[in-house]
């Protein structure tokens, strides 16, 4: 199951459950704007590519909670 981690992890933008978000394979998650304009798509991390983060539906929120945990790195092209 997906972490759903609640922030990018360039701007540490709020991503809300429902928030549009771009993760890759290992669940690096980034705001779209961050995905687009410092990285073109490709995680800065792994290389892979950043997809649309699937939303994970209402109902189960209350039972499978997304993170708390907030986490950055700090890519040169976040200090931009």
């Amino acid at each position: 199951m997906l972490n759903l981690k609640p922030n990018c992890e360039c701007c540490d933008r709020d991503l809300p459950p429902g928030a549009e978000a771009r993760i890759c394979s290992f669940e690096c998650t980034f705001c779209p704007d961050c995905a687009e304009a410092r990285f073109a798509g490709t995680c800065p991390n792994c290389g892979g590519g950043l997809v649309a983060r699937p939303v994970r539906p209402a109902g189960l929120l209350a039972k499978y909670p997304p993170s708390t945990e907030r986490f950055t790195r700090p890519h040169a092209a976040c200090a931009a």
